[in-house]
């Protein structure tokens, strides 16, 4: 894995355990967008857990690949369906957020988790 690829992925993690963390803690800037955009609240402690799991993933790839690459999948994955979620709520000043949290991991898969 190059240099470049383990930067992009360890702060892809860290971004995406920030988001996990501001869903966790109930930051305000974090919770009133999840209500406009009408997230159930049964649903922030599940989303939390999907972007621990894919910020712990990110790190864990810099020494197993696929894990890295499993977990880049699916930040892409989910944070995709952030995009929808904004779109459909017609929040578009949004759209940018979701896509800035998701980036990095896409860097790090695309520049590669392999030896």
């Amino acid at each position: 894995m190059s240099t470049t690829a383990v930067v992009f992925a360890l702060v892809g993690a860290f971004m995406v355990a920030f988001s996990a963390g501001s869903v966790f803690f109930k930051a305000k800037w974090v919770v009133e967008p999840m209500v406009e955009y009408g997230v159930p609240r049964s649903w922030w402690n599940l989303l939390g857990a999907a972007k621990a799991a894919g910020a712990a993933g990110l790190v864990i790839g810099v020494f197993v690949p696929a894990i890295g690459i499993a977990a880049a999948i699916g930040i892409a994955l989910y944070f995709s369906g952030a995009v929808i979620t904004v779109l459909r709520a017609k929040s578009y000043a949004h759209v940018a957020f979701p896509l800035i949290y998701a980036a990095p991991a896409v860097v790090a898969l695309t520049l590669g988790f392999n030896g």
